[in-house]
């Protein structure tokens, strides 16, 4: 058995991962949106899955951003207030046992490469369209993290192939114009939407509004599908993945599945593009099955009774 965190922007799930990829325990509540009581929470989550299944062992944790091997600090999470954090070392120290955290969107990638949507594929990149926008890099099975921690960043980097509105871009939190994040993600359809109709939709609602026939949900919603194939095919032209695994909230978005190869095809590099593009198996369960999947044996001793 495995224990795994799902350290997400507006909830914490902690589950307890059977040998055989089962969910032996699970619980969630909303994350705090700050530091110390997050690290609570964390912590009664453990104890929680623990109490329920009488297991106990190391962590694996799946966060926004990641932590910097220079400084052992947190960085490029869009929860700001985790940045400059000694993260990792403070679970350690509250849980008292060893930890690994890893990037959520990498955690996705590990999940579903070892028995996901991307299983038996030799490399998989997955993708977050949530309220953020992320990559993570599965090879064989692992994960690729780089040399410096930020392989399959892929959110920020920039939308590639824009039109003449789409430069230089909006301003991203991280500093810069234009990354992937201002323009595929929730967030970003919300705002691109707002930005060109004056309406103030959600994400959910734009999509709702394609669906029902509105002229302008219907264009909002194109348009982030055109931006989402062109990211996607830019990261065909670096590795060529044998699959795209995608969640986060816009993943749920049936018709994206059947609209973006054409897209793909058309900006790849190729004259034939025949990748897999896939919803995560495993749903918004994914993120914390690839945290337990940071420890690569089953570590998880029994408790005695």
């Amino acid at each position: 058995m495995r224990i795994g965190i799902d350290f997400g922007g507006t909830k914490i799930e902690a589950a307890v991962i059977g040998d055989d990829g089962s969910v032996l325990a699970r619980k969630r509540e909303p994350n705090p949106g700050a530091y110390d009581a997050a690290i609570e929470t964390v912590s009664r989550l453990i104890g929680a899955v623990e109490a329920e299944t009488g297991a106990s062992g190391p962590v694996g944790v799946a966060a926004p951003g990641s932590v910097s091997p220079t400084s052992g600090l947190m960085r490029n999470a869009n929860s700001t207030w985790l940045n400059g954090r000694a993260f990792p070392q403070d679970l350690e120290a509250a849980l008292g046992r060893p930890v690994r955290l890893a990037n959520d969107a990498n955690c996705l990638a590990l999940s579903e490469a070892v028995d996901g949507a991307g299983d038996g594929k030799a490399v998989v990149f997955a993708i977050i369209v949530g309220t953020g926008c992320g990559g993570g890099v599965a090879v064989n099975g692992g994960l690729v993290e780089g040399a410096n921690g930020v392989a399959g960043e892929w959110g920020h980097t920039s939308l590639p192939w824009p039109s003449g509105d789409e430069a230089p871009g909006p301003a991203c939190w991280c500093g810069l114009n234009g990354c992937l994040e201002t323009w595929v993600s929730g967030s970003g359809l919300q705002r691109d939407h707002r930005e060109r109709t004056g309406q103030s939709l959600t994400a959910e609602q734009i999509v709702a509004g394609a669906g029902a026939g509105d002229a302008h949900a219907r264009r909002s919603l194109d348009l982030c599908i055109d931006r989402l194939g062109r990211a996607i095919a830019m990261v065909v032209n670096l590795i060529d993945p044998d699959a795209f695994v995608l969640g986060g909230g816009l993943s749920n978005v049936d018709e994206i599945y059947t609209a973006l190869p054409p897209v793909v095809e058309r900006y790849a590099f190729t004259d034939a593009w025949s990748g897999i593009i896939a919803p995560a198996r495993w749903g918004d369960s994914s993120g914390v099955r690839g945290a337990a999947r940071l420890w690569p044996s089953p570590t998880v001793q029994e408790t005695s009774a």
